[in-house]
């Protein structure tokens, strides 16, 4: 089976390759009348897309975004959303001359195992890091869903690369006003510096750099969740693990709560302006698999680019030969930075679509600036 869309009420399904055509996705389930602008989406694309920086990948994609069904006069008509991108700046050369010769570290041997060698091996294929263009598009559209109905923001960061990591826990409003001033995304000025310092120099040496990205969503109402399989830190976890590169997630203290005893990890019930909230947040806002209306907390691990310039062991698959493979191409240092952009648009989807099967988003949202 094939398994290209996520999502049960408010559902997409991804298409589209790293050197094909086009990077696309189809949206069914999201309400009528919801305010898109292509604008809107555009800003988040431009986040992620490459060549905006010479810390990632010279890859020059203008990433131009294409509403062609769903969206009328502005509006979602409640009709299937269908997006798209193109490709333009691709050169398949180098690829052609390694197809059978997978790179370590890539997906390209289990592809040509899986998909008996009819798999698209240029730029990685279907396996690419760019086709995370149509999760952040989506994306977009589920973050402004949640913020327009519940008021919901979802805020990822940088907060390590490498051996640089960010030793505190900076405000929501330096992650709001930082994070996109660097190409790094840190919200600490300081070690977006560090970052970056630490980019360059494994660049100069062909290699690359790993890293955490950190995840909060605030405004988040409890309840939203549906234990068992469908628990909500389950669906978050399953969403940010197809990203491309993601070798680990933890929410709230995460691996700390091994070391901890449970008088320190229970977060204790309050009152508060007459809701129910906790004093700490270990659980990282999800308990039982349920939201429990404090911030959504989660770290994601990125392993490092695997396209890498130096010299590496593999095999001819044809012949069955050990060979030395020297692969130059147009890489990342590090998934992380452009990785920020998706871990939010991820997140955006799976609770877009646990609110609409709560019942807490409507079919069709109520905008008094509609003229119809």
């Amino acid at each position: 089976m094939w398994s290209n869309s996520l999502g049960k009420s408010f559902v997409i399904t991804t298409f589209g390759e790293s050197h094909g055509r086009v990077i696309g996705v189809t949206i069914d389930g999201c309400p009528a009348g919801l305010r898109l602008e292509e604008s809107y989406i555009q800003a988040d694309l431009d986040r992620r897309r490459p060549g905006l920086y010479e810390t990632v990948s010279p890859r020059n994609e203008a990433d131009k975004i294409h509403i062609l069904s769903g969206v009328f006069r502005g509006f979602s008509t409640g009709a299937p959303i269908t997006m798209i991108i193109t490709n333009l700046d691709v050169d398949s050369s180098v690829y052609e001359a390694i197809k059978e010769t997978p790179r370590p570290g890539h997906a390209d041997y289990t592809a040509w195992v899986k998909y008996g060698g009819f798999n698209d091996y240029r730029g990685g294929g279907r396996f690419s890091g760019r086709i995370t263009a149509s999760i952040v598009m989506a994306g977009a559209i589920a973050k402004r869903l949640l913020k327009e109905t519940l008021g919901i923001e979802i805020l990822a960061h940088t907060v390590q690369i490498g051996a640089m990591k960010v030793d505190r826990e900076p405000s929501l409003e330096e992650i709001r006003k930082n994070v996109y001033s660097n190409p790094v995304r840190c919200a600490d000025p300081s070690k977006a510096k560090e970052m970056e310092a630490a980019l360059r120099y494994v660049m100069e040496r062909g290699d690359s750099l790993g890293g955490i990205v950190e995840c909060i969503s605030i405004n988040v109402p409890a309840g939203l969740g549906e234990p068992i399989f469908d628990a909500l830190d389950s669906d978050i976890a399953k969403a940010i693990f197809s990203i491309p590169g993601v070798k680990g997630i933890e929410f709230g203290s995460g691996f700390r709560c091994a070391i901890m005893r449970g008088s320190e990890h229970n977060d204790p019930f309050i009152i508060k302006d007459g809701r129910v909230l906790t004093t700490t947040n270990n659980a990282g806002g999800i308990m039982g698999g349920i939201s429990n209306g404090m911030p959504i907390v989660f770290r994601v691990a990125f392993k490092p680019t695997p396209s890498i310039a130096m010299e590496q062991r593999t095999v001819n698959l044809r012949t069955g030969e050990g060979i030395n493979l020297r692969f130059i191409g147009r890489h990342d240092p590090s998934i992380v930075p452009r990785a920020v952009p998706v871990v939010e648009a991820s997140t955006a989807l799976v609770l877009a679509d646990h609110a609409l099967r709560s019942g807490l988003i409507p079919r069709v949202i109520k905008d008094e600036r509609r003229s119809i």
